[in-house]
């Protein structure tokens, strides 16, 4: 599975969007999309799982959460990937 679709799967499972995750492009707002910030953390922690690791202090803000492609940066970055 790759990166993206990872994070695809985790959104429909734990963001509680109004949309299906099917009709988001990576720069869809994911809070615009319904996500309220409770089920951020749950995606964030759905991730860590996901993907084995821990998303560092300095990443855990809004922006860091707010679209696949901000998500995608930050596994990203934080994976060395």
């Amino acid at each position: 599975m790759t990166v993206d679709e990872t994070i695809r799967l985790v959104l429909a499972e734990h963001a509680r969007l109004a949309v299906p995750v099917e009709s988001l492009t990576d720069d869809t707002d994911l809070f615009g999309a319904g996500m309220t910030s409770h089920a951020s953390v749950n995606v964030m922690l759905a991730l860590e799982d996901a993907f084995d690791f821990e998303f560092p202090e300095k990443m855990l803000t809004k922006s860091t959460f707010e679209s696949v492609a901000a998500i995608r940066a930050g596994v990203l970055e934080t994976t060395g990937g």
